[in-house]
């Protein structure tokens, strides 16, 4: 047929058309190949012009691929560009996004978790790589609950056979630390606020290490322990000008959120620098409060691993010293036979012990409620069963005598009533 041109596979110019799903299409009558696809449009600008669109560019590839599906593959590629990640990362969330929708259990259910399932494929793709993001960053940009999130997080893992490494503090700290807006002076910073990012950061890690030493870090979210690390690190470097800032104001300073828990987890660091300044000979001889530790924290940090140690192996000397002591004041030289006498003696008061660095679980435990037992209602007058009552038989003479009465009994029950 003149005007259609040669089949591009064996260069015949026998071509026809064919008519594929009410769409016209070029087909070659001697081998079968599809020269083109029809005229498909998708605007109107396409269709005035004659554009020939082609069926992976249309809509036909999404005919499979649900409303819900195509909105949550959109969200993922929309999240990943807001985090500004790379490319490569886009595409493996978008892979174990349609992975774990090709699961029953996802695709029905609930929107919110369909919600939560976008976050959870863009931080396991971020752990995977070592990217540094947090959960809590995530939940904030989708305006998602913490607790739904985790739950659908360790579901997706194990549901799509994930290895998942665990998140590096130190790039966490980095990456955290970087979104703080007081390494530039600005009209909502004062001069003598600004500090050296470099600086800040060294010594911000530092007193992260040291928490994560004294198991203030295990188990517990990372983001409260780094903030309340972060400014006591921006306190010490210059004390003068800093100690009557609060936590709340160099937070608000610094244009990032207070997590609730930063307070408690700066009072158990300040905790841990003052029992590690005990350990120095000259600070000793100052009184120092959790105030004044934090013009000290350069030296505390320089002898940080043998303060540790020091603080370890004293505290536990002094516990075991002081109980031989009592001991020793309870089996003194001529208290071996006071007999009654010991009555009449002081009381002799333990020395208390020195509060060691252990995990606050162990040194704060939580209070359990104990169960309640039942009242008992036993008054002695309850019938025994003949089951039970052979458990109450000692001697073989009350065996007799209740096979005796038995007897009776069994003798009694058998004999008829009289007419």
């Amino acid at each position: 047929m003149p005007g259609r041109g040669r089949c591009p596979d064996c260069g015949s110019a026998e071509l026809v058309e064919d008519s594929h799903y009410s769409q016209n299409q070029l087909v070659c009558s001697d081998c079968g190949c599809v020269v083109t696809e029809g005229v498909l449009t998708t605007t109107f600008s396409d269709e005035g012009n004659l554009r020939e669109v082609t069926y992976s560019r249309s809509t036909g590839e999404n005919e499979q691929v649900s409303r819900s599906q195509q909105r949550g593959l959109r969200r993922v590629r929309d999240l990943c560009r807001v985090l500004q990640l790379p490319p490569t990362f886009e595409d493996t969330a978008v892979a174990y996004y349609q992975q774990a929708y090709q699961h029953a259990g996802i695709r029905t259910a609930r929107l919110q978790k369909k919600e939560v399932l976008v976050g959870c494929c863009v931080l396991i793709t971020c752990r995977q790589r070592n990217w540094p993001l947090t959960m809590g960053t995530i939940c904030t940009l989708l305006y998602a609950d913490l607790d739904v999130f985790s739950g659908t997080y360790m579901q997706i893992v194990k549901l799509l056979g994930l290895d998942v490494p665990s998140l590096c503090l130190v790039d966490l700290v980095k990456t955290y630390c970087s979104s703080f807006k007081l390494f530039e002076a600005s009209p909502s910073v004062p001069a003598k606020y600004v500090e050296d990012k470099e600086k800040m950061l060294s010594r911000t890690l530092q007193l992260v290490e040291l928490a994560d030493e004294t198991w203030l870090v295990t188990g517990r979210h990372p983001l409260p322990v780094i903030t309340a690390a972060t400014f006591l690190a921006w306190q010490s470097l210059r004390p003068s000008d800093r100690l009557t800032c609060s936590l709340a104001r160099f937070c608000k300073l610094a244009n990032v959120d207070l997590p609730y828990p930063a307070s408690s987890r700066l009072q158990e660091l300040l905790t841990v620098l003052l029992r590690m300044a005990e350990q120095l000979a000259w600070l000793q001889v100052l009184k120092l409060d959790k105030r004044s530790v934090v013009k000290h924290i350069s030296d505390l940090l320089q002898h940080r691993h043998m303060l540790v140690r020091k603080a370890f192996r004293d505290g536990t000397a002094k516990m075991d010293a002081g109980e031989k002591e009592v001991q020793g004041q309870g089996q003194g030289p001529g208290n071996e036979d006071v007999g009654s006498s010991a009555l009449e003696l002081p009381a002799v008061k333990r020395p208390a012990s020195p509060a060691l660095l252990l995990p606050p679980c162990m040194l704060k435990p939580p209070k359990r409620v104990c169960p309640t037992p039942p009242v008992s209602t036993v008054t002695g007058d309850e019938d025994i069963s003949d089951s039970e009552i052979e458990q109450y038989l000692r001697t073989p003479q009350e065996v007799r005598d209740f096979q005796k009465a038995q007897a009776a009994r069994q003798a009694a029950q058998s004999v008829p009533n009289p007419p």
